[in-house]
């Protein structure tokens, strides 16, 4: 008598379809590194350059927005330029693992 499934997929077809996501995964993590975004504020003043996996490359500061009796200012334009820079990663790396998941949820995992 021949085993029915009754439509549910083969475990080892969804085993594969699994194997080959992960790889493609690790690949679009690969390829995130060497992606960059970049952010600037105050007009230019502050450029802040992130890589796709959220790591802070560089920061640049021209030198019209350094006052010394105004430290404040410079310290929340940096600060701004990252969160914003990091914010651009996130997003960079949402879209690229959409490629790999088709949309699905990843759970944080990324």
């Amino acid at each position: 008598m021949a085993k029915q499934n009754f439509g549910m997929p083969n475990m080892q077809q969804m085993m594969k379809q699994a194997q080959k996501m992960q790889k493609q995964m690790e690949e679009v993590q690969a390829k995130l590194d060497d992606m960059t975004v970049t952010a600037t504020v105050g007009g230019g003043m502050v450029e802040v350059v992130a890589s796709g996996k959220k790591e802070v490359k560089s920061i640049s500061i021209k030198e019209d927005v350094v006052d010394p009796e105004d430290i404040e200012t410079l310290e929340d334009l940096v600060l701004a330029a990252v969160n914003e820079a990091l914010r651009q990663a996130d997003e960079l790396n949402q879209q690229e693992m959409s490629k790999v998941t088709g949309g699905l949820p990843t759970g944080g995992l990324f």
